[in-house]
């Protein structure tokens, strides 16, 4: 009996030493591997400069904040749709954080984890404004581009044996060379995430207004960073760094208020989310200033979103479903307790 005992707690060492393995080795490292896309506004696109932004980078510098108190400790790899899986799962990159829709195929398939949802969305479709086409049938017969190693060319598939309307499809490699494209007429369509097109618009395209984006929406595309599946700290860490900011908006603490709530509010959740108690930080391997750290260095989910895709952004995007919960959308975080 003793030795069974010693052997199961021998199996919960090994099996707790491995599942922290992540952690080690970015700390070891000193900076997080992070997969972005190749660049598309709103979500990660470098400058001038080579800073990155977007909602998508955010959620990487929330983790770095967290792992490090230092949301700068980020190195970006540009990825392409084809190839990100395939760098995630070779370990490359410690977060893969590049507009990826959840799917039953890749969540339970590919020995990856989805971590959570951090923007909601649906394939939309982009025409040139002097188009006749005002809805996605009335595109029959044209040529629709999308990208390569999306869900985008199964979702159209699917719509097109439905509703026995055909379109002529190719797919490209990146969302510069479908703009290309469009620009010069090989495409009389795009089709993506409808964040994406508004970001190619804004960004991709000299006259945007040119373009609209149809109503029409074909399929539920909720977005969000993956990890490897072998490491539940590190699954923990990354979820939790964007539940914090969730939860943040929702308490109303923001970057520029988070000295002044850690040091006043009584309110017992705004406590336990700025490490004043709880210690929550040391419960996944972190000191307890890690959410402080997140929102202190990157802002609550509102601000991430405004700045990127929002109000304050090109795209100028309607919170709609990436709303709170309480405020009609789909954004309902996980109480801190």
């Amino acid at each position: 009996m003793i030795f069974k005992y010693a052997l199961l707690a021998a199996v919960m060492i090994f099996t707790t030493a491995s599942n922290a393995a992540t952690l080690d080795r970015v700390r070891t490292r000193g900076y997080l591997n992070c997969g972005v896309n190749t660049g598309l506004a709103g979500f990660a696109m470098a400058d001038s400069r080579e800073n990155w932004n977007g909602i998508d980078v955010d959620v990487c510098r929330a983790v770095a904040a967290a792992v490090f108190g230092d949301a700068k400790k980020v190195r970006y790899i540009p990825t392409v749709a084809s190839e990100r899986f395939a760098a995630l799962q070779s370990g490359e990159m410690n977060i893969l954080s590049r507009n990826t829709t959840l799917t039953f195929v890749r969540d339970v398939n590919i020995e990856l984890r989805m971590v959570m949802v951090n923007f909601y969305d649906g394939q939309g479709f982009m025409v040139r404004r002097d188009s006749k086409a005002r809805q996605l049938r009335d595109l029959a017969g044209s040529r629709i581009c999308m990208q390569e190693g999306s869900t985008h060319v199964t979702n159209l598939e699917d719509w097109m044996r439905q509703y026995k309307v055909k379109f002529l499809t190719e797919t490209m490699e990146s969302s510069d060379t479908m703009v290309g494209a469009m620009v010069m007429d090989r495409c009389e369509a795009l089709s993506s995430d409808s964040s994406g097109l508004a970001a190619m618009r804004a960004k991709g395209i000299s006259k945007p207004d040119d373009y609209i984006i149809l109503p029409d929406r074909i399929s539920k595309e909720p977005l969000g960073p993956m990890i490897k599946r072998d490491d539940d700290q590190w699954l923990d860490i990354v979820r939790w760094s964007m539940m914090a900011m969730l939860e943040a908006e929702e308490q109303g603490v923001n970057a520029a208020n988070a000295d002044k709530m850690l040091a006043e509010s009584a309110n017992p959740s705004v406590q336990r989310l700025l490490g004043k108690t709880g210690d929550f930080g040391k419960q996944i391997g972190l000191d307890n200033a890690w959410a402080f750290n997140i929102i202190k260095q990157v802002g609550n989910y509102a601000e991430s979103y405004d700045r990127n895709v929002g109000s304050a952004s090109p795209l100028k995007l309607e919170r709609g479903l990436n709303a709170l919960w309480s405020k009609g959308g789909l954004m309902y975080p996980v109480p801190f307790r």
